[in-house]
């Protein structure tokens, strides 16, 4: 269809809706008027009307406007005429006989904006009609013919700033016109009115007293407004004055305002009176926990002043955070409707809660149990346990024979050790002299994953046996294989891995060992042109078995393609005998966390027995490392490359500051407790890991993004454990069920906005990482980074 065609329809359309609202109407709007939706216009005089039209009541609620005129019928507006028309906004009555409106007239148009009364025959208007009109409205009156009398007077005070004043006349009792605003008639005043003491603060049970006393002409009447006080009250009432007079104050009165009013035909005034009645705090309700979107102990809790709230569990003062804190849904003068929000509680929240209320008149407390879950049963299903059967008792001569032959075991395992430690420490290369186990003083990297479309996840069939089980659910856990499988179609055609001669590398000392085999600091000749030789750090393989050379050669060809100034440099292989070599960059100060931690405040427990004066890190020096790592992560997704393992005790720091990504695999060593054994092989850095990682075996750019959220935490608390506090069942829980890590104490909210966008549970509702870069470094500028620490 064309768009004239359409054009043609919707008219049409129109056309008939508009057809259907006038013969809707059309049985009970007057002959003299036109009714639609909204509007309703009586113009006709003849055979006209007599008062406002009746229809349904739907129909009367949806009118907004009504205009009449040249109704010789309609001589006054009753309180019925308009009752029922609530969405009325625009009313115009103009040349009609109109002579009286009744004080509660409006009284149900509280919507009212426009009031249009002129050329009508209105002597006189009291101001009680018009109480409830905003006084910034239009009111317009021109035309009638008003007397110049004391209850008219409110018109001149309310339109003596407006255009509208200049047009409007009275006639005097003599018959004389006169300007309105010139109105002055004799012993007509506005009503004023005050009440002492505006607050009374007094003890529950206690009395109080207040007087009203009122001004104006004609005397006005004084009135107190006591609906719905619940403490006995006596009034007493002199000429221009009201007595108040409270006994035993009732605590369901504090808050309220008693209003003092006086009136007279000219007008009206208001004072208050304020109730602030003291009384000691009661927890009316303290109830079992409720699961909503979060979990919540709900309370309503009265006291005046309010009470201070304090929650214990289990007898221990809880420390509110932004997991575990107090919410006040409603509040009034007298309660507080809250409850006791907690974010994804585990088993370890379950127990007595107890609330304490206290004010300065006292203290209430009440308990309640909460059983949010239960404790996590964790197994792994490949290691079936069976009691051992119990052994029959042995004979004072089977013991004799049975010592005797676990000595001999012992001394034979002892001189096998000494053999052992006097022939054994020589190099696998061939180099003499010892080599010396350190710390993980340096690391460097190892192997990355390479995926398709930035998602890698396994098959079931990889899946072997490994599971968690927390409470009745059996959580899938997925190895972090050391070798890439099934990536041999991403590798570029033309990938040249550099080979090294073996007589140019000398071990120095060994740095570390991890599932793979050991890690040495090393010099290497003739691998820079400019220099004759530089250090570097040499990983080898323990196992050459036909498909450990498979992924050795895999894993050299995707390390060759990784060029990044943020991403450790693999400089080539060594693959001439056993065991297989690779070379890879030294980095001076070692692992990120390590190196966090020395310059931190708990710097001299990293010390070693060292007196060196380590300085700490600054918020810039901090951002200036995670807008390193960042970098090399928007490498790493623009490669295709999915990390894994991405922490800080993978990350390593040179001269500088200069920071870069990589994995030797050997923290799973160094840093064990950072990981999650499942099924006595498996290791998991499920700290680091996102729920589908832990759950489905799923792993992408949004993943290590993930990751990279934990990252920041741990720079901004110097290389702390995330869930230190925690063992690993209880952080799979906590991270499956949607908790994350609090805010560091001296991380910026910025930067823990950004640790919340990487901490999404969707995947695709995370932040990019090329948005955090590009944060992190309009972040970074804002403050210079003095980069001399290192010492």
């Amino acid at each position: 269809m064309d768009s004239g065609a359409g054009e043609y329809g919707m008219a049409r359309f129109g056309f008939l809706v508009v057809l259907m609202g006038l013969w809707r109407f059309s049985d009970a709007c007057p002959e003299s008027c036109t009714c639609s939706i909204s509007r309703i216009v009586c113009i006709d005089s003849e055979p006209g009307i007599e008062d406002f039209p009746v229809l349904t009541l739907d129909d009367m609620e949806n009118i907004t406007e009504i205009h009449i005129a040249n109704q010789n019928r309609l001589f006054d507006i009753s309180d019925s005429s308009l009752r029922n028309y609530i969405n009325l906004r625009n009313l115009t009555i103009t040349k009609t006989r109109l002579t009286s409106i009744s004080s509660d007239a409006f009284y149900n148009n509280t919507r009212l904006q426009y009031v249009n009364l002129r050329d009508n025959n209105l002597s006189m208007l009291s101001w009680r009609t018009f109480q409830n009109f905003n006084i910034s409205y239009p009111l317009l009156l021109a035309g009638n013919p008003l007397d110049c009398v004391c209850e008219n007077l409110w018109i001149k005070l309310r339109l003596q700033e407006e255009m509208e004043s200049s047009e409007l006349t009275c006639t005097d009792e003599r018959g004389v016109t006169m300007d309105f605003a010139t109105l002055t008639p004799p012993d007509c005043v506005v009503p004023k009115v005050e009440v002492i003491p505006k607050t009374v603060t007094e003890m529950e049970g206690g009395n109080a007293q207040a007087v009203c006393t009122a001004s104006g002409s004609p005397v006005p009447l004084i009135q107190w407004n006591l609906d719905m006080l619940s403490t006995h009250f006596e009034i007493e009432s002199l000429d221009m004055e009201n007595s108040l007079s409270l006994t035993g104050l009732s605590p369901d009165d504090n808050g309220k305002v008693i209003v003092c009013s006086a009136e007279n035909m000219v007008g009206q005034d208001e004072a208050t009176l304020l109730l602030n009645i003291l009384f000691p705090p009661t927890i009316q309700h303290l109830l079992s926990p409720e699961r909503d979107h979060h979990w919540c102990i709900p309370f309503t809790v009265t006291g005046n002043p309010k009470p201070v709230l304090h929650w214990y569990h289990e007898n221990k003062l809880l420390e509110e955070q932004d997991y575990i804190r107090t919410m006040i849904h409603e509040s009034t003068e007298n309660e507080d409707h809250g409850c006791l929000q907690l974010v994804n509680p585990t088993h370890i929240h379950n127990g007595e809660y107890r609330l304490v209320a206290k004010n300065e008149f006292g203290r209430d407390e009440k308990t309640v149990l909460a059983q949010f879950i239960d404790p996590p049963n964790i197994s792994h299903p490949d290691d079936d346990y069976y009691p051992d059967p119990p052994l029959p008792p042995l004979d004072d001569s089977v013991a004799v024979y049975v010592v005797v032959g676990i000595a001999g075991v012992a001394l034979t395992g002892c001189v096998l050790m000494v053999i052992i430690l006097k022939y054994g420490r020589n190099s696998k290369f061939g180099i003499k002299g010892s080599s010396s186990v350190i710390s993980n003083d340096d690391d460097s990297a190892s192997p990355l994953h390479h995926v398709s479309n930035g998602n890698n996840t396994p098959s079931s069939s990889e899946m072997g046996p490994d599971a968690v089980i927390i409470g009745m659910t059996k959580i899938p856990v997925i190895e972090n294989p050391q070798y890439f499988r099934n990536s041999g179609s991403m590798l570029k055609s033309d990938t040249f891995v550099h080979h090294i001669k073996r007589h140019n590398i000398v071990l120095k000392r060994e740095l570390g060992e991890g599932a793979f085999g050991k890690v040495f600091l090393a010099e290497c000749y003739n691998l820079v042109p400019d220099q004759e030789k530089i250090h570097v750090a040499v990983k080898t393989l323990k196992e050459a078995t036909e498909s450990g050379r498979a992924d050795f050669y895999r894993e050299a060809e995707l390390l060759t393609n990784l060029q990044h100034e943020h991403i450790v440099t693999f400089y080539g292989v060594c693959v001439e005998s056993d065991p297989l070599i690779m070379v890879f960059e030294y980095m001076k100060h070692g692992d990120l966390n390590k190196f966090l931690r020395s310059h931190g405040p708990d710097a001299v427990l990293m010390a070693d027995g060292q007196h060196s004066i380590l300085v700490e890190l600054t918020q810039s020096q901090m951002l200036h490392i995670a807008q390193q790592i960042a970098a090399g992560m928007v490498y790493l997704a623009s490669q295709h490359f999915v990390h894994r393992d991405l922490a800080t005790r993978n990350c390593l720091v040179g001269e500088n500051l200069l920071v870069k990504i990589g994995d030797f695999g050997m923290s799973r060593d160094v840093y064990s407790t950072d990981y999650y054994r499942v099924g006595g092989h498996t290791m998991l850095p499920i700290r680091w890991m996102p729920p589908e990682s832990i759950m489905y075996r799923k792993f992408s750019t949004e993943s290590d993004v993930w990751s990279f959220g934990v990252i920041l935490w741990e720079i901004f608390t110097y290389g702390k454990q995330p869930w230190f506090q925690l063992g690993n069942n209880e952080v799979i829980e906590c991270i499956t069920q949607g908790r994350v890590l609090e805010r560091p104490r001296i991380c910026p909210k910025e930067v823990y906005d950004i640790m919340l966008g990487c901490w999404q549970r969707e995947p695709q509702q995370r932040l990019n990482i090329k948005d955090i870069q590009k944060v992190l470094f309009a972040m970074g500028k804002a403050t210079p980074v003095y980069l001399d620490i290192l010492g």
